[in-house]
């Protein structure tokens, strides 16, 4: 069976933070697709499609990187949405933010984040936790049920 690679939803509207990200990424040997979406609209369109119903990604293997602070939104609001949903809660949602406020790192866990982490980001360590993702969600990838 062909594995699809993950493509790499970063959902980040500082654009110098991002292409930071990618470049350190990619520097650290992550060589997926990466998505660039700089705010909440764009992110939910990208995630949910046009019917709005996430249907479009079912199956697609997507590892999700959350800024929390967007202009348009907040990022809880779109995990809450991700872990939500049918066919997008089995993705993986990496939180990178600014603030290492207790309560907020633990309601993002509560809602089902996977990874807090906060800026400025250890990229080894990050680039690590996404490979073991990589390795993670392919270990997860479990016939659906139909």
């Amino acid at each position: 069976m062909m594995t699809q690679p993950i493509i790499i939803a970063m959902i980040e509207d500082d654009e110098g933070h991002a292409r930071l990200i990618e470049k350190n990424l990619r520097r650290a040997g992550v060589h997926n697709q990466i998505v660039p979406l700089a705010d909440g609209a764009s992110a939910l369109a990208f995630l949910f499609g046009p019917d709005g119903t996430g249907a479009i990604n079912q199956g697609r293997p997507l590892l999700v990187l959350l800024d929390l602070n967007l202009p348009d939104m907040s990022g809880i609001d779109i995990l809450k949405r991700i872990k939500e949903n049918q066919h997008l809660k089995v993705s993986p949602v990496v939180v990178l933010t600014t603030t290492d406020d207790k309560a907020e790192i633990q309601r993002c866990y509560d809602l089902g984040c996977n990874v807090y982490v906060t800026k400025p980001v250890d990229y080894e360590k990050f680039a690590n936790a996404i490979q073991q993702f990589g390795l993670f969600v392919y270990v997860m990838q479990v016939p659906e049920v139909s």
